[in-house]
């Protein structure tokens, strides 16, 4: 048996591999010093060009989550605060983009020239919360100057006064919660009991005795709490209106710089105990503003995380419109989940008996979803909210589910597993060719058909894939930005927000109404091509020209 094909395409992988391998620029290759303060812990952050070089990194778009990403990189304790501050003279700067993650940290920088400003962060020199849901919270570490390392606390050296030391060393709230091995065993040696008497600025000013050792799983756990103070004002209801957020003691309305989707929306509105976000706008400032990161909203626990550098600009408002009493709970999209209705000031589920094809309409119409495409009993878990009293009578044209007309059906409860399942369809197509899984992109959104734009050409066969999964048709062959001959309406979708998620409507910006002549095409790969395993030109897990000949050469020497 001639085993040299195997060979060459093993080596090819490898080689591949390698070749990736290298060529990625890994977080610990990313090189960060603060200078000008008063430690190594504290000043303008400036980053090590390739050529060894340091040069400022400009404060515009940075929020204290970012900032506790790069803290925790130099080895100091959280992020405390983050400062744009205007440096008074144009200088060449790395400039981070609007929608970065702290976890893509590495791939946000570029060099810009002529920027006046820096950015001014300041860690905490000796105490840290880690792997923790927000900076406020998490296992409590203590930096020992003497060993230059971190070590845990036991749940019984740490009493309220000395966490609100903490709290307050770490520019957080009041402490909240405290408790052992809640964000994981200690993996830090345990440290000396503190004695604090609550006023104190910082852990190591108070006092301590010696170092003793704890049981497994009582590493102190803490929670500061940062109030969530978010609220929507002038609007017809507590769930619709204006965006505000109360920061440094002040309400300001949130500003619309960037992009926000509905996913994104939909965290204000969990916050805020209303249902699921129905649709955004943009609204005229009517004063000062706090600026939020969206990104950051979807991994943090907490608002305060995301609030950005105050960069002095002020934009349109952000105004949102959440579901006043219906939400799908603990589903892969917005538009579905547990269906969970609100009455008397708390949410109830619904027993599956009660929930026939007209109430589902209603309910999808209210979520501003498509037509139900799926009523199914615990598919999304047992309810634990109380089960709803009332059984619905819709009749299927009804703008809200509290429109419909209800029969009392006190005490009643719902087996096992038949908590109503609710999935309203997501509304997405190709269009213009023969086969439906290739075309013109087009969502459904707020009851109309548009097609799809890319404003940052963004699209790639990553996100195109996301569509042709949703569609069932495989994977993304090409993805292409098309012109049309005419304006039409649009829709833009964030296209990161594509690829993180399975209901494609999340992805709709807020604002994203548009008139545009472009679109964007895909086309999938059909049922019989992933069912035979052909693999297409421009795969994977295809060699490049140059490198099959190499292998060639070396297998014939």
């Amino acid at each position: 048996m001639d085993h040299a094909p195997y060979v060459l395409v093993f080596l090819c992988i490898s080689i591949q591999g390698l070749l990736s391998e290298n060529n990625s620029t890994s977080t610990e290759s990313v090189h960060f010093r603060l200078v000008g303060g008063a430690s190594r812990c504290h000043g303008d952050l400036e980053m090590k060009q390739k050529d060894g070089n340091w040069k400022p990194v400009e404060g515009l778009y940075w929020y204290r989550k970012l900032g506790n990403r790069v803290c925790a990189e130099l080895n100091c304790g959280s992020a405390v605060s983050v400062r744009d501050r205007n440096t008074g003279s144009e200088r060449d700067n790395w400039w981070i983009r609007s929608d970065c993650d702290e976890s893509e940290l590495r791939d946000c920088f570029r060099s810009e020239s002529f920027v006046f400003s820096s950015l001014e962060l300041n860690c905490s020199d000796s105490v840290r919360l880690v792997h923790g849901s927000s900076v406020c919270s998490g296992r409590l570490e203590v930096h020992s100057p003497q060993s230059r390392s971190w070590s845990s606390v036991c749940e019984g050296h740490l009493d309220l006064p000395g966490a609100q030391v903490v709290c307050r060393e770490l520019g957080c709230g009041a402490p909240g919660l405290l408790q052992g091995a809640l964000s994981g065993a200690a993996e830090a040696p345990v440290v000396q009991t503190f004695q604090c008497e609550g006023h104190e600025s910082a852990l190591l000013d108070c006092g301590s005795s010696g170092a003793q050792t704890c049981s497994s799983g009582t590493a102190v756990d803490l929670t500061c709490t940062d109030p969530d103070d978010v609220r929507l004002v002038g609007g017809a209801s507590r769930c619709n209106g204006t965006v505000q957020i109360k920061h440094h003691g002040e309400w300001r309305d949130v500003d619309y710089y960037d992009p926000w989707t509905l996913k994104e929306a939909d965290v204000i509105c969990r916050r805020l105990d209303c249902g699921s976000a129905v649709s955004g706008r943009r609204s005229d400032p009517l004063g000062p503003q706090w600026h939020i990161s969206p990104t950051c909203l979807l991994s943090t626990s907490a608002l305060m995380d995301c609030v950005r550098t105050d960069s002095g600009y002020t934009g349109s408002t952000l105004s949102l419109t959440c579901s006043d009493s219906v939400r799908l709970v603990h589903g892969s999209s917005l538009c579905s989940g547990r269906l969970e209705v609100r009455s008397n000031q708390s949410w109830s589920s619904v027993c599956e008996e009660d929930l026939d094809l007209n109430d589902a309409q209603v309910v999808c119409r209210e979520l501003g979803c498509g037509a139900p495409g799926l009523l199914k009993g615990a598919l999304y878990g047992e309810g634990e909210a109380p089960v709803w009293t009332s059984e619905l009578q819709c009749e299927g044209h009804e703008s809200a589910v509290l429109d419909c007309r209800r029969s009392s059906s006190a005490g009643k409860t719902c087996s096992p597993g038949t908590a109503a399942g609710l999935t309203c369809s997501g509304g997405v197509r190709l269009v213009g060719q023969p086969s439906r899984c290739a075309g013109t992109l087009e969502i459904q959104h707020q009851g109309q058909w548009r097609p799809v734009i890319d404003p940052r050409r963004d699209w790639d066969l990553k996100s195109g894939s996301a569509v042709c999964q949703y569609l069932d048709c495989g994977s993304a062959v090409s993805v292409n930005n098309t012109q049309d001959s005419a304006h039409r309406p649009v829709w833009s979708v964030s296209v990161p927000c594509v690829k993180l998620t399975s209901g494609l409507r999340d992805c709709v910006e807020l604002s994203g109404s548009y008139m545009s002549s472009s679109g964007v095409d895909v086309v999938c790969s059909d049922s019989s091509d992933r069912q035979s395993g052909a693999h297409r030109p421009g795969s994977a897990h295809m060699c490049s020209l140059p490198l099959l000949l190499l292998l060639l050469l070396l297998l014939l020497l």
